[in-house]
């Protein structure tokens, strides 16, 4: 067990449950706040008693007081900040999407700032850059140039100015991560859960088509969620946006690897729609803050899923309703 305590926000998410599952493990004290009451996710992927193990509460990441508040209160030292709206819910309510994703993530900074807190892992995205084949250099690094096509690669774009600002200013460094095609138990919103979906979909014998086509980089979200945890823990001073690359690959590749592994398995996609994102990451920016960085075999992480999502669907902890989108 380590003298550290973890703020968590978004926890009730995909990658939120998979922090919290590899904190709990490692016995770290956790604080895990989001806007609902109802683990449905992290109920997935851990016990009863491994999260009545956690302190739990109920977080608006717009009001600048209720942030500074818990972290003050709990005596938080780590933050891993994944609270945040998609790219639908961006498009459908902007507003909305402006005062979660940007004004949410300054004031997580203001508390940290307030608390002394020295270094914030964050989620951004690789929405902040451009479409695919929009550069000229691949794999592509850091340090190219945002152009994100979508309101919500916008706010994450303003993120990572927030962050720039707060280390220059007040020596609050951070790690912002930009994950690309998140899939794993637990992945069942937004458009790059397609790849989660199509999983749990061949492991129930149910058909499923994506919905775009072209080039992807897959990340599995038990991985991702230990570089969120790996990027608190370095405390780093100053500010990163690092890509993350892990298997990239088609998505036609994708579907022939999981109908092999799944023979009969019903999955189409669009192979004219790619998503309006690069995939060809370099992610040596991030080797070189965090170190080695855990990245299971894709098939070993499609295997472990299917299991997992035959036993939940089995004990009805599944809502096969996301199927249908």
């Amino acid at each position: 067990m380590s003298d550290h305590t973890y703020l968590v926000t978004g926890s009730m998410g995909c990658i939120g449950a998979w922090v919290l599952k590899h904190l709990a493990a490692r016995g770290d004290r956790i604080v895990a706040t989001d806007l609902g009451d109802d683990p449905v996710r992290p109920k997935l992927l851990m016990s009863d008693e491994a999260l009545s193990g956690m302190t739990w509460d109920s977080l608006e990441v717009t009001d600048t007081k209720a942030v500074a508040d818990i972290v003050a209160r709990e005596g938080v030292d780590r933050i891993v900040h994944l609270a945040g709206l998609q790219i639908p819910f961006c498009r459908a309510n902007p507003a909305l999407g402006a005062a979660v994703n940007v004004d949410g993530t300054v004031n997580v900074f203001e508390a940290a700032r307030g608390a002394g807190i020295k270094s914030i892992a964050y989620a951004s995205s690789i929405a902040v850059l451009g479409p695919a084949n929009s550069y000229d250099t691949y794999p592509l690094d850091d340090s190219v140039l945002p152009n994100p096509s979508t309101l919500y690669g916008v706010y994450k774009v303003a993120n990572e100015g927030t962050a720039r600002i707060y280390a220059q200013d007040w020596d609050v460094g951070s790690i912002g991560l930009r994950p690309h095609s998140v899939f794993g138990i637990g992945r069942d919103q937004g458009v790059t859960a397609d790849f989660a979906k199509a999983i749990l979909a061949a492991a129930i014998g149910k058909p499923f088509h994506i919905r775009f086509g072209g080039q992807v980089a897959l990340q599995h979200a038990s991985d991702v969620a230990q570089a969120f945890i790996d990027c608190a823990d370095a405390q780093v001073t100053g500010a990163y946006a690092c890509n993350q690359r892990y298997d990239v690959m088609s998505v036609g590749d994708f579907v022939e690897i999981l109908t092999e592994m799944v023979p009969g398995a019903q999955i189409t996609f669009e192979p004219d729609t790619p998503l309006p994102v690069d995939a060809d990451m370099d992610d040596s920016g991030l080797r070189a803050l965090i170190g080695e960085i855990q990245h299971t075999p894709l098939r070993t992480s499609i295997e472990g899923d299917i299991a997992a999502y035959r036993s939940l669907v089995e004990a009805g902890q599944i809502d096969l309703t996301q199927l249908e989108r």
